[in-house]
């Protein structure tokens, strides 16, 4: 397989998905077939696997392929017209993780100046609620949400609270983001815990820089999750 040419003003995961997009039209990977794996694709592309493993998500989620985590990734037999109509989306992972840090960040450290009694009580009961679930996904991202929302809330700041928003809502209904949501294990609830943990004890003390730091090293360990070196 031929080096990756760059084209800068594409997303290198949308470079490599299309590429490989043709290969499936072309009957180079024959439906039902395994991909290579995902440090061998890496090697023959020129680019990172963290690249390949966004790019084979999005392929996922546009029914090109099938990811079974510990077997490979298969490629799919899907009719020309589905393949149209569904497109990886523009939106990259890394994009949003970075705008939550910088943005969650500032967000964490103005809810430490602001919170009301009434807020931190709330907080703590969304804590209590994630320490309980954390073995059960789904009440656990929930909860996640409305975790990072009240800090925002707490913020006593429209425009950031409508960026959290906009961020949350992105997330929520970004298939590639869904996707990357439904590969998580437990590990990953416990430590995102800790940094909830360490976040709710700074607002709590109200210390901002302490709020803030914490913020931004839990969505560090959210960015480090998604972009493991384990192969799918």
């Amino acid at each position: 397989m031929a080096t990756l040419p760059i084209v800068k003003v594409q997303r290198l995961y949308r470079q490599i998905s299309d590429l490989l997009i043709q290969k499936f039209k072309s009957r180079e990977f024959e439906p039902g077939t395994a991909l290579p794996a995902e440090r061998d694709l890496a090697q023959q592309l020129g680019v990172s696997r963290s690249s390949v493993r966004e790019a084979l998500i999005a392929l996922e989620i546009a029914g090109w392929v099938d990811i079974k985590t510990g077997h490979g990734v298969f490629v799919c037999d899907r009719s020309p017209q589905s393949a149209a109509s569904n497109q990886p989306g523009s939106a990259s992972v890394e994009e949003l993780l970075k705008a939550r840090e910088l943005i969650g960040g500032e967000t964490a450290s103005l809810a430490a100046e602001n919170a009301s009694e009434e807020q931190l009580v709330r907080l703590a009961t969304i804590m209590d609620a994630m320490n309980g679930l954390s073995e059960k996904k789904v009440p656990f991202l929930t909860l996640d949400e409305q975790f990072h929302q009240l800090i925002a809330e707490m913020a006593n700041n429209f425009v950031f609270a409508e960026f959290v928003s906009t961020l949350w809502n992105n997330q929520r209904y970004d298939q590639l983001f869904v996707s990357f949501e439904n590969h998580y294990g437990n590990d990953e609830s416990e430590v995102w815990n800790v940094d909830h943990r360490a976040i709710c004890a700074a607002i709590t003390a109200k210390d901002p820089l302490r709020a803030k730091a914490a913020m931004r090293e839990h969505i560090r360990h959210v960015h480090a999750s998604f972009f493991a070196g384990e192969a799918l």
